[in-house]
C-alpha cells in the first residue's frame, strides 16, 4: 500500500495533509525520508518531525523490558573480575541488542529498563530529559524537617548542585529509616551522595520507578517481564518532544 494512502487509513490526517508532509520532508521511513507514492508493508518504523506516529509499528520492530536487578550484578557486559552481569539473566535477541537505560551501582537492587531502540535509550537517559527516578533508601537514623529541607532545596556535590525533588518518610525500625526519594537525573552515586552529605550513609537502595514504568512485586529478584503496550507508549511519549541525540 502505498504510504499515504496507508497513513490516512490508520487516521493519523487525510491523503492530502499526509502528502504535503512528504513533500516537505517531514516523514521518515525507517530514518530516511519518504518519498511520495512509496510502498509500505506497515511493518516500518514511521515518523513525522522525528516523532513516531504508530506505536504498533514500535512494538514489532523493538522489544523492551523491565528487570529486578539483585545486589550481587553488575550492568556491564563485560567484567575483568568475572563477576555476574545482568545481561546474562536477559533473554536472547536475534540481530538486536540489548540497552540498559542507565546503571546501578553493584549494591543497588531493583528496576533496570532494557530496549532494543538504542534511539530511545539515548533519550530517555539524556541529561535534560528530567526523567524522575525514585528509590528506596535505607539510613542509619531518623532525619529531622530541616534537612529534608535541604535536600530539597540543593546541596553542592563535587559535580555540582544536586537535589531531591522529593523525600518521602516510609518506615522505621530500631535504628534504621526507610525514605522514598525522587530525583530527576542520573549522575554517578548521586542519591548516596546527597545523603552522605548531610551527614546519613544509605545502607539499602533500591530503585524502584524510572519514569512512567514502576517496579512489580510479581517481578522477582533476577527476573524480567516484557512491558506492555500501554508501558510502552508511556516511555514513548515521556520523551515525544525530544528529537534525536544525533540530530
Amino acid at each position: 500500500m502505498r504510504l499515504q494512502k496507508y497513513l490516512a487509513s490508520k487516521g493519523i490526517a487525510s491523503r492530502r495533509t499526509i502528502e504535503d508532509w512528504i513533500r516537505n520532508e517531514r516523514i521518515t521511513v525507517n530514518g530516511r525520508l519518504a518519498k511520495l507514492g512509496e510502498k509500505v508493508s506497515g511493518q516500518e518504523i514511521i515518523k513525522k518531525d522525528h516523532q513516531i506516529i504508530l506505536y504498533d509499528n514500535v512494538k514489532r520492530a523493538h522489544k523492551h523490558l523491565v528487570y529486578n536487578k539483585r545486589n550481587d550484578e553488575i550492568t556491564s557486559k563485560k567484567d575483568p573480575q568475572n563477576r555476574k552481569t545482568v545481561f546474562e539473566s536477559l533473554p536472547r535477541l536475534n540481530k538486536q541488542r540489548w540497552i540498559s537505560i542507565g546503571r546501578l551501582d553493584l549494591t543497588t537492587t531493583g528496576l533496570l529498563l532494557f530496549t532494543t531502540d538504542g534511539d530511545l535509550a539515548n533519550k530517555l537517559m539524556h541529561p535534560s530529559s528530567g526523567i524522575i527516578r525514585k528509590y528506596l533508601t535505607r539510613i542509619s537514623g531518623k532525619v529531622a524537617k530541616s534537612e529534608i529541607d535541604l535536600l530539597k532545596r540543593g546541596v553542592m556535590l563535587s559535580d555540582g548542585l544536586a537535589s531531591f525533588s522529593n523525600v518521602k518518610f516510609m518506615s522505621s525500625k530500631k535504628l534504621n529509616s526507610w525514605y522514598e526519594v525522587s530525583i530527576n537525573e542520573g549522575r554517578n552515586h548521586e542519591v548516596k551522595r546527597l545523603w552522605e552529605k548531610i551527614g546519613y550513609k544509605v545502607s539499602k537502595l533500591k530503585r524502584i520507578s524510572f519514569g512512567p514504568i514502576n517496579l512489580s512485586r510479581a517481578i522477582k529478584p533476577g527476573s524480567f517481564v516484557y512491558i506492555n503496550d500501554s508501558g510502552v507508549k508511556a516511555l514513548y511519549d515521556s520523551v515525544k518532544n525530544r528529537s534525536s541525540i544525533e540530530r
